[in-house]
């Protein structure tokens, strides 16, 4: 590995002790107290240089193979989206689209919309939230009318038959018995997904796809020496008995490919209108009993656990499991998270820290849900409530849930700060966060949570020279100057991934 030293802009390390240096060196693929006399000077010209940005919560083959898929984000009806599919069906094979969201239509999808324009190509679309299906009658025909699931929803018409709208655990079911995409179709497009990664400064992810064998993917990527990013690999809660048999435990691995978690769902979403409220509507996938069980099985596996929980019940649920088990899983120092907790009771807010319960959240979900969260949660206060987690003492960890919103770091950090991504004004703006309070949730938090806090995530001698290059500092620029920021170098422990078109003297 090449001796790199930068210089010549401000270098924000994320240390308290020592927040900004004038010079980083890097040599063996750490930051290191002085450059060797062979060192590589780098000029940054008045560029920022900071930790490398980890994405706490992303669906990484999902993701990158959405790259390759019919987009119907921004649709505005069924008519719409039916017409981009129409303009992208293949000679042959399934028909994949992602990123529509019925709520904010008037009319509904159907499975007869899509048949008009493929009646005998299977097409399966995925709602923007990741919990709905919608399907077209030669798609539903692969199940042979075996589409129910505990944990699910079938949407039927009047006469009983399928609408071709699944959800929860009934989309999930039709999706792995009748429409996996093959580990080979997975690597192809992670190549891809890792370039785009590495061009808007991303060094490490928490990916959730465990359940489709992404672990196998980045095996077959770090084998190949082209794994450019960090992975804390999550695996289904339902595979823990395998995991004890084989004696898996949490951590296993190497520095860049890691089994970390196990991964549990508490309820549905926001979108697909089940998530589990305290007034008793939504979908209850697991309940607050039996993820207490799990919990003290994965602490005596040696596994800590993120819980999916959107709504008020599903995020109380959890932590009273979690408080339930902390004499199993606590002297363990196994670190618990919420994934989401996008509603919250005033009275769970200060539970996340007296529990020492993480709360990883998605701070670009905020703008982008805002109208649907109005509509649908309507007098719920506590909705993207990241100001007051933080003020209660909750540990906040950022991801994208990407593809439910784009893997792009920058832009988590702008909705933390502006609590918009378009020209309307903040929504709920006191719940806005420092562009500091953002970059530690998106830099050092999630190294925390995979127990790298000592390793990466701060620009230290002896850490990992994980680094991002931006055009400017955003803790200088004007909030206004925010959304204009862009990357334009990143490093994985001082091995460059990306370099933008704009030359950096010395970097290659």
């Amino acid at each position: 590995m090449d001796a790199i030293l930068l210089e010549g802009g401000t270098i924000r390390t994320l240390d308290p002790a020592a927040p900004v240096v004038e010079r980083l060196a890097i040599a063996g693929g750490r930051v290191v107290d002085e450059a060797p006399p062979h060192a590589r000077r780098v000029d940054l010209e008045g560029r920022c240089a900071l930790p490398g940005f980890n994405d706490a919560h992303v669906h990484f083959p999902t993701w990158s193979l959405g790259l390759r898929q019919v987009r119907l984000e921004g649709a505005a009806s069924p008519a719409e989206a039916v017409g981009r599919v129409a303009d992208a069906l293949p000679a042959s094979g399934w028909v994949r689209g992602l990123g529509w969201r019925d709520a904010d239509w008037t009319e509904p999808p159907t499975r007869a919309a899509l048949d008009a324009i493929a009646p005998d190509t299977p097409v399966m679309l995925t709602s923007k939230d990741y919990h709905s299906l919608w399907l077209n009658s030669a798609a539903l025909a692969r199940a042979g009318g075996d589409l129910e699931a505990p944990g699910g929803v079938v949407e039927r018409d009047a006469a009983g038959e399928p609408t071709g709208i699944v959800r929860e655990n009934a989309a999930w079911q039709f999706r792995d018995r009748y429409a996996m995409p093959s580990v080979e179709e997975m690597v192809a497009a992670c190549r891809e997904g890792l370039r785009v990664a590495a061009s808007r400064g991303v060094t490490a992810i928490h990916d959730k796809d465990g359940w489709m064998g992404s672990f196998e993917v980045f095996q077959r990527l770090r084998a190949a020496d082209e794994l450019t990013l960090r992975v804390w690999q999550s695996i289904p809660a339902q595979r823990l008995p395998h995991l004890r048999e084989i004696g898996l435990r949490s951590g296993f691995g190497d520095e860049l490919l890691r089994a970390g978690y196990l991964k549990v769902f508490m309820d549905g979403t926001l979108g697909s209108a089940t998530a589990r409220l305290l007034d008793g509507s939504g979908v209850e996938i697991t309940s607050s009993e039996r993820l207490a069980e799990i919990v003290r099985e994965a602490a005596a596996a040696g596994w800590p656990v993120g819980v999916h929980a959107i709504g008020d019940a599903a995020n109380r649920a959890a932590l009273d499991a979690f408080e339930a088990t902390a004499d199993a899983w606590r002297p363990l120092g196994l670190r618990q998270r919420i994934e989401h907790a996008q509603l919250l009771d005033a009275a769970e807010l200060p539970r996340f820290a007296q529990l020492g319960v993480a709360a990883s959240v998605q701070f670009s979900h905020a703008p982008s849900d805002r109208d649907l969260a109005d509509r649908v949660w309507e007098g719920h206060q506590g909705a993207y409530a990241y100001r007051s987690l933080l003020e209660a003492g909750a540990r906040l960890a950022n991801g994208s849930d990407a593809p439910v919103e784009e893997l792009d770091p920058l832009k988590g950090i702008v909705a933390a700060v502006l609590r918009t991504l378009d020209e309307r004004p903040g929504w709920r703006p006191e719940q806005a966060l420092t562009v500091a309070e953002a970059l530690d949730a998106t830099c050092v938090a999630p190294a925390f949570l995979a127990g790298d806090e000592h390793r990466r995530g701060r620009l230290v001698p002896g850490m990992a020279a994980d680094v991002v290059v931006l055009d400017s500092d955003p803790l200088r620029c004007s909030p206004d100057r925010l959304p204009d920021l862009r990357v334009e170098a990143t490093l994985l422990a001082g091995r460059i991934t990306h370099v933008s078109h704009t030359p950096i003297p010395g970097i290659l």
